[in-house]
């Protein structure tokens, strides 16, 4: 009989037991009975024989086995009890031959209580097994609003799937987004084989994940899981050796403490005004100038998008023609962009700026393997912690450019005419329409979207007679079209009235100058764990209108009011009542809507008509886009 392990099990379970005591916990095992709903609010479900995850097995469904077991389930009754004998004995059979008989136990929110068979989950958890085989009975609760019961039956789904019980989340959403990470959907029954495949990376992970001499995270290993995956591909993973996963594993840790932050972006809001000593006036250690990347999803002639980088790109040589040197790489996809961001850090780049959302994973994968290089990413609410990313608050311009389009629509009937449903996409729509509806009152925005599948949009536009309507942002300089900005259409002709300008060189030149002048680092919180993301405005020069000579005088001057006020800080498109489709979002007159919650917005202003499309609504070119910064409906 190995009493000597006995002895060990002993020392653990009273250290356990003490150390609960002193931070006022209960100090034996959880008891199921203590906690299981009313009868009457919840159904029994037997699942038979599975193997039961060691590390989710917590307690004892009656509480006259809970006292000789430490919360742990290490036993804390004396060597000389009967009860010690027993486990002796049990331990020498595992050691010999192993415990191969059923425990019996009750599931209950994913976590294990047992039945009968208390002492053999001891040993066994004394001798670190993985599993244990047991008869299990699934209480199955009452659905109701709470968070972590949202996310149960969102588990009850999911393991009807694939059987798996050892994964677990701590944010709503996160079953489907590890299917679709694995590229599964939500109908599919796994086979056996790729339960195996699955089970055999996660166990490698999670014994990686658990193996770092770092500080211990809150988050699940789950939840490291899922974002490990969503960054490297779960084919990729499955074909890492041992030593890969290991090295990924450790320096992807700030991706996964980032997981912990309630907010996981910080919103810089403005360049940073930091003073700045003299020694930091100088570039960084053994940098005699800077060689920036740009790389593009299109080129500058076919997108009006990439036009206005590289825009940005030729202002930045202008204004540090002897400090910086470009160079940019069009024509970029999700498929081959590692190999563009590679072969820019192998020319000597030390600074790259991917220019698209679709990117962002590459620049984080890219950065990791990086560390000496800085890489952002233009995007917005993006939470990664190893890039920066940046945007600009356009829903500034949007309001403006509302108005005008208020003043100057004979029939109070608007259109906008919007790309993706992202993140920013939404906060310009209700910007237009409360800027219209500012100048007039009965103004009404008839919403298009152009990634969705089906549907004319400029035949729309007539059947709902409407003349003002808000196009693209820029003209395509491959194009000699007219459609951008607000423009009035009668018949055939067609005036500009206005367009917002993206001054990407302005917010190039300043976010150059952090780094020249070493006030980079000031912007990264030491006690943070939050990403960084800069989203300037019109108070940082980066967002502007532009007015046409066909905008009447009157009109104008309202805009520079209205423009003057916005960038000193005066007044928020986004203050005072707000009301969306379904009600009221805001109703004290003296507030306006954080940073935050205009990034995340979700809802339409009530005087826009349309709706938001879901995914399957959207053109297939849309969804590396709407993957990475989606509104989650």
């Amino acid at each position: 009989m190995s009493l000597s392990d006995y002895t060990k099990a002993y020392k653990l379970g009273k250290k356990d037991y003490q150390s609960r005591l002193l931070h006022g916990l209960p100090p034996t095992l959880e008891v199921l009975d203590d906690i299981i709903p009313k009868k009457g609010t919840y159904s029994e479900v037997p699942l038979g024989l599975v193997q039961i995850p060691i590390d989710q097995i917590v307690g004892t469904k009656t509480g006259g086995r809970s006292n000789a077991f430490a919360a742990n389930f290490m036993p804390i009754l004396r060597e000389t009890s009967e009860f010690a004998q027993k486990w002796a004995r049990l331990s020498t059979s595992h050691e010999n031959e192993g415990i191969r008989e059923p425990i019996t136990a009750y599931e209950y929110m994913n976590k294990f209580y047992v039945l009968e068979g208390n002492k053999r989950v001891s040993v066994m958890k004394y001798f670190d097994v993985v599993s244990v085989p047991g008869v299990v009975t699934r209480i199955v609760p009452k659905r109701t609003e709470d968070k972590e019961n949202k996310i149960y039956f969102e588990f009850l789904d999911f393991y009807e799937l694939t059987q798996i019980n050892y994964i677990w989340f701590s944010e709503e959403g996160s079953f489907k987004k590890l299917l679709e990470a694995v590229g599964k959907d939500m109908q599919t029954v796994w086979t056996d084989d790729e339960r195996l495949e699955f089970s055999s990376i996660y166990r490698r992970f999670m014994a990686e994940y658990k193996a770092q001499e770092k500080d211990k995270l809150s988050v699940t290993v789950g939840d490291a899981f899922l974002a490990f995956v969503k960054l490297y591909g779960y084919e990729d993973i499955l074909r890492m050796t041992t030593k890969e996963l290991k090295e990924l594993v450790s320096k992807s840790w700030e991706e996964f403490s980032l997981l912990e932050e309630d907010e996981e972006v910080e919103l810089k809001m403005d360049p940073s005004n930091e003073k700045k000593s003299l020694l930091n006036m100088l570039l960084p250690f053994g940098i005699s100038s800077l060689k920036v990347a740009f790389i593009y999803e299109k080129t500058p002639g076919s997108s009006a998008w990439t036009y206005a980088h590289e825009l940005g790109r030729l202002h930045l040589e202008q204004t540090f023609p002897e400090e910086v040197s470009t160079v940019c790489y069009d024509n970029a996809t999700v498929d081959n962009v590692e190999d563009y961001i590679d072969e820019a850090i192998a020319d000597g780049c030390n600074i790259v700026f991917t220019t698209t959302p679709s990117f962002v994973q590459a620049s984080v994968k890219a950065a990791i393997a990086n560390p000496d290089v800085r890489i952002l990413n233009c995007s917005v609410n993006t939470s990664h912690r190893y890039i920066r990313t940046y945007y600009a608050r356009m829903h500034e311009a949007k309001f403006l450019m509302g108005a005008i389009a208020g003043a100057m629509a004979e029939n109070s009937r608007l259109a906008y005419i919007a790309d993706y449903p992202i993140y920013g996409s939404i906060a310009n729509i209700n910007a237009f329409a409360l800027g219209a509806k500012m100048i007039n009152p009965r103004a009404e925005v008839y919403l298009e979207w152009k990634a969705k599948k089906e549907g004319d949009i400029m035949e729309n536009i007539r059947r709902n007679q409407v003349s003002c309507i808000s196009g693209k942002d820029m003209v395509i300089p491959e194009e000699a079209s007219r459609f951008f900005g607000i423009y009035h259409l009668e018949g055939d002709c067609i005036r500009n009235l206005a367009m917002p300008i993206w001054h990407w060189g302005k917010f190039y030149e300043q976010m150059i100058r952090t780094i020249m002048d070493g006030t980079w680092k000031y912007d990264d919180d030491p006690s943070s764990k939050k990403a960084i993301n800069y989203w300037w405005g019109m108070s940082a020069g980066v967002i502007d209108v532009i007015c046409s000579q066909n905008l009447p005088i009157g009109t104008k001057r309202l805009v520079d009011l209205l423009r003057d006020t916005i960038s000193t800080g005066k007044f928020n498109p986004f203050s005072g009542i707000l009301y969306s489709q379904e009600g009221i979002v805001q109703d004290d007159p003296g507030k306006s809507l954080s940073p935050e919650e205009i990034v995340t917005m979700d809802w339409l202003a009530e005087n826009v008509i349309g709706s938001i499309p879901k995914e399957d609504e959207l053109k297939e070119q849309s969804k590396p886009v709407i993957s990475q910064q989606g509104i989650d409906k």
